[in-house]
């Protein structure tokens, strides 16, 4: 029997957990220790890199370039274009992807890595801002850095010091930190991000009503002196399972609906006012609102449709539940 097929004890199981809360306790002191010692050098980096006409090209080998790709995507999706360029690619003709309108963010732990030898010198020759995350202040990437952001001492997770861990973890942390204050400088909002983000469940989540309701020109509309007999027509032929009600001034002032109908049903229904029928003061939403909020009010009033106003309580459109789950908003 191998170790690789040995039964697993308990002890195997507490072993394993010793080292997994080890590694999370240094890695969080790790990040104690950098959020304590940001300061200016920090504000004046995001500075630099707020200014960047161009693009931030972020850049790293090994373990710092996996990180730095996510950094770079981070930027990016937050409003900071950005982009990664592979330092030993650089070399070898990527440099003129870098122009002198963009900034450079280098990743070295040791602050010394050779493959980012041309990009640093390709910086200083072009006048290029260059902002260096590094451990040891006084390495190749700190000197020629225009600022340079040194994470503080710490020791690695990995109890055989090799494997980078923490330095990664605080670098990874430390790159996010900078795209949250630029984001927080320009302003992004959820709108802004929604236009980065148009797929998946961040894009459905964002998506507001107005993007996904039918208009005006769909709109069951009715006002309460006509007979139920037309309300009816209008139900029939809009498909929304209801009609809303207009006062003399545009505003919605009822709704009817199939549920409606059933508490009133008899044989003189159609020959009714529609105001004998109707539901006052319905349930709406505000076509700027998110899709999700108006998903929220339909199914903790077990409607199916959602009429859209606005600021002066106008229809405006109208939302049904399909609506929204076509838009993938659930």
């Amino acid at each position: 029997m191998t170790a690789e097929t040995a039964p697993r004890t308990a002890a195997d199981d507490g072993r394993a957990l010793a080292a997994a809360e080890q590694a999370l306790a240094l890695e969080i002191a790790g990040l104690e220790a950098l959020r304590a010692g940001l300061g200016p050098d920090f504000a004046r980096a995001v500075n630099l890199l707020y200014a960047t006409k161009g693009r931030v090209i972020v850049t790293g080998m090994g373990k710092s370039g996996h990180v730095g790709a996510k950094i770079a995507a981070t930027l990016a999706s937050t409003g900071t274009p950005a982009q990664f360029v592979h330092p030993a690619e650089a070399s070898h003709g990527d440099l003129g992807m870098i122009t002198r309108q963009d900034a450079i963010l280098a990743l070295s732990n040791s602050g010394a890595t050779p493959e980012l030898s041309d990009i640093l010198a390709h910086s200083r020759r072009f006048g290029i801002p260059l902002v260096g995350i590094t451990a040891r202040s006084a390495s190749p990437l700190a000197e020629a850095a225009d600022v340079a952001l040194i994470l503080p001492p710490a020791p690695e997770a990995c109890p055989l010091q090799l494997a980078p861990t923490t330095a990664t973890t605080m670098t990874l942390a430390l790159g996010d930190a900078i795209a949250m204050a630029l984001l927080d400088r320009r302003g992004f909002t959820a709108e802004d991000f929604r236009v980065f983000h148009p797929g998946g469940k961040l894009g459905a989540r964002l998506v507001k009503v107005a993007d996904i309701m039918h208009g005006p020109q769909d709109l069951p509309l009715i006002t309460p002196d006509r007979p139920m007999a037309e309300a009816l027509i209008e139900i029939s032929a809009r498909s929304f399972g209801c009609v809303g009600v207009t006062d003399d001034a545009g505003r919605l002032a009822g709704i009817v609906t199939d549920g409606d109908l059933r508490r009133h049903m008899g044989p003189d229904l159609a020959a009714r006012k529609v105001s004998e029928v109707m539901t006052a003061a319905p349930k709406t939403i505000r076509a700027r609102a998110l899709a999700a909020e108006a998903l929220a009010i339909m199914n903790a009033y077990k409607i199916t449709a959602l009429f859209a106003v606005d600021d002066d309580g106008r229809p405006v459109g109208i939302l049904h539940v399909h609506d929204c789950l076509r838009a993938g908003v659930a």
